[in-house]
């Protein structure tokens, strides 16, 4: 074969992108500057096994599917029911049971369209008041990791609301050793396909001879492709990764509807990640405006003094750090996501990554983002220059 298509950057979508082209009988090569592929999905090493980015999947998305037919999503964890016992809400200052009346009211509303055009705050208050409303921004503030998630379009706030907290089953899975053994197992797969990989291999100039998928982040794919359009709104958060010596007073999950905080167990469905005997969590809060990350990370802990109550005197681990600019894209009022960064760049070249323009929300957008990509790299490709699906050669 003669064509081949590059794809740069070795996270979760540059992963997808190499697979989904290998499996059509492309030629691949991926270039990642880092010295392992994984991107936010890496993952520290044992025995506390913490990630850089998110660490579980929703299954009620095409995104779910394509990894789930390969695999990659196998081996999955589930909290006990005494784990399910100790979640709770932080409002008014206090963690209780269930989220206030008004909040259960909207997520009841199943069926509900919100307008693309309103902010979330203003269209949510006139129906259940400025309080309900107020809190349910700061429950997708876990996914949007923004501190005015309110405003936000209506439309993106109240569909991310619906898929965390509607009246459905939920969707989030937890596999076992998080997205790390998702990686591994992608790449695997694509070694499997003939598909090469370099590593340590930072590109600064786009290649010649064949289609190019950039799989990087927003700012880097600005400098690369030299297009300073490329931009796009993304949160800015505070995190803590902390493990402590086990007690039942901690609780393994919160939404903090005053602040719009979060925390999770990372342990209760996956004794893996921590040795026996401790717990081991995931906190955020979002960085305010004119907040240094210092004085959000003191808010953080003064929600772990009432989620982990003692943790101080118990902490076996700890590991802050910010999260900005990678946090998947956020839509204003008037945009969706079709209007971020179009993924056919023309010439040959398509943008794969979480605030470009395809559905979903963080790390879904980079592989919806990346099938759509592969499936058109492949196609411009001459029919000559394809093997047989899934027969892709070496080098």
């Amino acid at each position: 074969m003669n064509t081949r298509i590059t794809v740069i950057g070795g996270g979760l979508g540059g992963l997808t992108a190499a697979i989904t082209a290998a499996e059509a009988g492309a030629q691949v090569v991926l270039h990642e500057a880092h010295a392992s592929v994984g991107g936010r999905g890496r993952a520290t090493e044992p025995p506390y096994v913490v990630h850089d980015g998110a660490h579980v999947f929703y299954a009620d998305g095409p995104h779910y599917a394509w990894l789930k037919r390969r695999g990659f999503v196998d081996d999955l964890g589930w909290p006990r029911l005494r784990d399910w016992t100790r979640l709770g809400y932080r409002a008014g200052g206090r963690v209780r049971m269930a989220p206030p009346v008004g909040v259960l009211r909207a997520a009841a509303r199943a069926g509900l369209k919100a307008p693309v055009d309103a902010d979330f705050r203003s269209w949510a208050s006139a129906r259940w008041g400025e309080t309900a409303a107020e809190g349910m921004a700061n429950m997708v503030s876990v996914v949007t990791y923004d501190a005015d998630t309110g405003r936000l379009s209506a439309a993106f706030v109240w569909g991310l609301f619906q898929r965390i907290s509607g009246p459905h089953l939920p969707a989030v899975r937890w596999v076992r050793g998080g997205w790390q053994r998702t990686i591994d197992r992608m790449a695997a797969r694509a070694a499997e396909l003939g598909v090469r990989i370099e590593t340590g291999s930072r590109v600064e100039e786009l290649p010649t001879g064949g289609p190019v998928i950039v799989a990087t982040d927003l700012h880097a794919a600005r400098t690369l492709l030299r297009d300073d359009t490329l931009t796009g709104i993304s949160g800015y958060a505070a995190l803590l990764d902390l493990a402590v010596s086990a007690d039942r007073r901690d609780r393994t999950l919160v939404f903090d509807l005053d602040e719009g905080a979060f925390h999770e167990s990372y342990s209760m469905q996956d004794d893996s990640v921590a040795p026996a005997g401790e717990s081991l969590y995931q906190l955020q809060i979002p960085v305010r405006a004119d907040e240094s990350p210092a004085d959000a990370q003191r808010r953080l802990e003064s929600f772990v003094d009432i989620v982990v109550p003692g943790w101080r005197d118990r902490t076996t681990f700890r590991r802050t750090a910010t999260a900005k600019g990678r946090t998947g894209a956020l839509d204003l009022p008037g945009h969706t996501w079709r209007d971020r960064p179009a993924i056919d760049r023309g010439d040959g070249v398509y943008l794969v990554g979480d605030m470009v323009a395809a559905p979903g929300m963080r790390g879904e957008i980079a592989i919806n983002s990346a099938l759509i990509a592969a499936e058109r790299a492949v196609a411009s490709l001459p029919q000559s220059d394809r093997a047989p699906s899934g027969q892709q050669s070496g080098n």
